[in-house]
């Protein structure tokens, strides 16, 4: 089991293109599976079975790992599963019994009201640079819904601020073409405008958002000023980095805009990891009725 779980992180890394940290989290899942596996005297991958998985996820639940937890881990199990059954290691794949969200219910994520987006994007200071930069960022990560590696990836050669498109690079190296609005464009234009008179010209192909260093911003420094701006804005919601870009989406949803569209813009392989804000909107709806109807 363990040269098998090898192989196939070797397959993720070389022909997936994944992300570090993603390619960490399924070596740590699918060794967990193992070590479950060899208590019990099961090591050789041929002799898994579904009954194994479905006694594994059991036991998650019963040692109190979350929903979310447990849909990874699954998630995880198949597709190491499938690609045993491709690689003629088993003659079926040991997941294959088991029932779609059977074992984990899709989180639904927290997202903002318009009110509390207009409210966030007016905390940065524009007077600085910095200031002038978080709120770029900030509009840009709402106004075309991207991941924040997406976002502090970015160069000045992927904008076309004049079409206001943005060329995302997406999980496995996939690009795409994502539209954004006039508030991005500007914000995003007064940023370079701003950034080239401290920091002078740079190559089109550096990181666009960087401090007065030229230092380039990452993950977590986002994540701290997305939390700072949130509570200098009154919101008391627990609000992240990935809040804006389920924003993004729920707003577009929720004015019309259809699914298929919706998961083209997001970067969603599946159509089924886009209909979880159908269930947001729903539960919106839900909300605005109670507090409406006469008769709720």
């Amino acid at each position: 089991m363990k040269d098998a779980i090898d192989s196939y992180i070797k397959m993720l890394q070389i022909e997936r293109g994944l992300s570090p940290n993603t390619i960490d989290a399924y070596s740590r899942d699918l060794s967990h599976f193992s070590d479950w596996l060899a208590s019990r005297g099961t090591s050789d991958p041929t002799s898994v079975t579904p009954d194994h998985v479905s006694s594994y996820l059991a036991a998650l639940r019963k040692s109190g790992k979350t929903d979310s937890t447990i849909s990874r881990k699954t998630s995880a199990l198949r597709m190491f599963a499938n690609f045993l059954s491709a690689e003629s290691e088993t003659k079926t794949s040991f997941t294959d019994t088991l029932e779609p969200g059977k074992f984990a219910r899709q989180k639904i994520p927290e997202v903002l009201t318009t009110i509390e987006v207009t409210a966030l994007l007016s905390v940065p200071d524009r007077a600085s640079l910095e200031g002038i930069r978080n709120r770029a960022m900030l509009e840009l990560m709402y106004g075309a819904g991207l991941r924040v590696q997406e976002l502090v990836s970015i160069t000045r050669a992927q904008l076309d601020l004049d079409k206001c498109l943005v060329r995302a690079m997406g999980k496995g190296r996939k690009e795409r073409l994502v539209p954004f609005g006039h508030s991005a464009q500007r914000a995003v234009a007064d940023y370079i405008e701003s950034s080239y008179k401290i920091l002078g010209e740079r190559s089109p192909h550096s990181l666009l958002f960087c401090g007065t260093n030229a230092e380039p911003v990452n993950r977590f420094q986002f994540w701290q000023i997305v939390k700072t701006y949130a509570r200098s804005a009154g919101i008391t919601k627990n609000v992240s980095p990935h809040t804006l870009r389920h924003s993004f989406a729920t707003h577009l949803l929720s004015a019309g805009a259809d699914i298929r569209i919706i998961q083209e813009m997001l970067g969603h392989s599946s159509i089924q990891t886009t209909q979880r804000y159908t269930h947001v909107d729903v539960q919106r709806l839900k909300e605005v009725y109670r507090k409406s109807h006469p008769r709720a």
